[in-house]
């Protein structure tokens, strides 16, 4: 579970600060969120000493979710960063010895990685003076969950459009 803090601000001589709490299952909830989510609720802080009411602000959990969503879509959009993906599914890998595979700099091989890091797909260890590479395989099933989500709607539209291409192939003379 984790906690983001939001930008503190007074509304009408009352302090307000947004607050969102999540637990690490809420992500792979994908589409849950009900209307009343979206209303802003009044708690107690019990870090607030002025008594005044906090506003828990829901969409901050929705934004994440998304934020998280484009980081890996993102990440995979490039070429290399696939293939880097693809050469520490099959084993680790120092990011020294990844730079070795690329015609571009130790930095840019290092960018690429940080990327994909930030993204969760792959973690860096530290082993001696070397950074090892290595596969995060649950994020890459929710990336690849997340894919075959998109397929699966996309399917259904252009089964869509077959369908109506079809009923409008069968009324013209």
């Amino acid at each position: 579970m984790y906690f983001m803090f939001g930008s503190r601000g007074v509304r009408g001589g009352v302090p307000t600060a947004s607050l969102a709490v999540r637990d690490d299952d809420e992500r792979d909830r994908a589409g849950w969120t009900p209307p009343e989510k979206y209303l802003p609720q009044r708690i107690e802080s019990a870090c607030d000493r002025s008594g005044a009411p906090l506003t828990y602000n829901h969409m901050v959990v929705q934004t994440t979710a998304e934020a998280d969503a484009d980081r890996v879509f993102h990440a995979l959009s490039d070429a290399t960063r696939r293939d880097i993906i693809a050469r520490v599914i099959r084993h680790e890998e120092s990011v020294t010895g990844l730079a070795a595979h690329y015609p571009m700099s130790f930095a840019a091989v290092q960018k690429h990685v940080a990327v994909l890091e930030r993204a969760s797909l792959v973690t860096k260890q530290r082993r001696g003076r070397e950074q090892i590479v290595r596969a995060d395989m649950s994020a890459i099933r929710r990336a690849s969950r997340l894919l075959d989500a998109y397929e699966e709607i996309w399917r259904h539209r252009v089964a869509q459009m077959e369908s109506i291409l079809a009923e409008e192939g069968t009324t013209e003379p």
